[in-house]
């Protein structure tokens, strides 16, 4: 085969890989993947502070005339945007008669309830008091002192982003029966990557992984990775794995394609279920940039995108939540390993 020249290399995001290794040949990562050693990294996660702020969704589910609703911790949320285009919300509980204000429309910025009328600007009313809301673009957080029971903050802990004129960004959600150190532990062991999810990632190496002790400024794992494209085509990149609060593990692109671009994993506790298990919501933003020319065109595209996008981590974390829920259920019950 010719080579290519090295500006037409540069170019091009894409490499074809010289050979491909069967799945059982691939090198074992069982050794490296010390569980003492992911165990400490989320032990150390929960100990930073979040300010008492969580992740209730997409900033786009503000928009279309209905609030954005979830339960945080057993408490019901409800978060809409006001006349003047601001995020603001609160509980999610009519204060009249107790009708779910989730099921409520939005009309010129006030949350009017469907049960009786009763509109809500986002300002105390009735017995309604409104927590602190922040959007930060990409998602929305609400502020729950009660639950949290830190010092507050006037603002969350949002990791450092391309910018949003240059970036293309989705949003994905899924919810499994576990708790947010099962989700944490599953993203800051990134050697299962190409053991597990064989079908998107493929030549991962772990590179780097924090000492004993580590400080928050080198609390980290530095992968080389393939993203597979089709067949032989991938895209390989080095990632860095950082837990910067106790419920986020963020992945950011250092070289390769995409520089600069995150993936946010954030976990969310709902509450119980009718059986008593803890529910733990995923919710994943991919904010993604390229220097490339061609990245405006994926810009314009978004709408195109975003669904393929959140279908992409939707495969992933099928299998990885199935993983979350058995390792709470093993730890629930006394045998998880270690």
């Amino acid at each position: 085969m010719r080579p290519e020249p090295a500006d037409r290399r540069a170019r091009l995001p894409l490499s074809l890989r010289r050979r491909a290794l069967p799945w059982a040949r691939q090198h074992p990562t069982w050794r490296e993947a010390r569980p003492g050693l992911i165990a400490a990294a989320v032990k150390r996660a929960q100990t930073r502070p979040s300010g008492n702020w969580y992740v209730v969704g997409a900033s786009h589910g503000l928009d279309g005339g209905r609030p954005l609703a979830r339960t945080v911790a057993g408490h019901e949320v409800v978060v809409w945007r006001d006349a003047e285009g601001r995020a603001v919300g609160g509980p999610g509980i009519c204060p009249h008669l107790g009708a779910p204000l989730k099921d409520s429309p939005v009309r010129c910025g006030r949350l009017v309830c469907h049960w009786h009328g009763l509109a809500l600007e986002g300002a105390p009313f009735a017995g309604w008091n409104p927590w602190p809301v922040h959007d930060d673009g990409v998602l929305v957080w609400v502020r729950l002192d009660d639950v949290g029971g830190e010092q507050p903050l006037d603002a969350p802990v949002v990791p450092v982003r391309p910018a949003p004129i240059r970036a293309l960004s989705a949003v994905y959600t899924g919810v499994g029966i576990c708790e947010p150190e099962d989700v944490l532990a599953n993203r800051l062991d990134p050697w299962h990557g190409a053991w597990f999810h064989p079908y998107s990632f493929v030549d991962l190496t772990v590179l780097d992984v924090p000492g004993p002790g580590a400080r928050e400024d080198d609390d980290s794992f530095t992968v080389d990775v393939s993203f597979k494209v089709a067949g032989r085509l991938v895209v390989p990149v080095r990632a860095v794995f950082t837990a910067p609060e106790p419920r986020t593990v963020v992945m950011r692109i250092t070289r390769g394609e995409g520089v600069g671009s995150v993936v946010e994993t954030h976990a969310t506790p709902l509450g119980a279920d009718e059986r008593g298990r803890p529910r733990t919501a995923v919710v994943e933003a991919v904010v993604a940039s390229s220097d490339r020319a061609g990245f405006a065109l994926a810009r314009r595209a978004a709408p195109v995108l975003r669904p393929l996008i959140r279908a992409a981590a939707g495969r992933l974390w099928r299998d990885d939540l199935a993983y979350a829920e058995r390792r709470w259920q093993l730890r629930s019950t006394g045998r998880f390993p270690g």
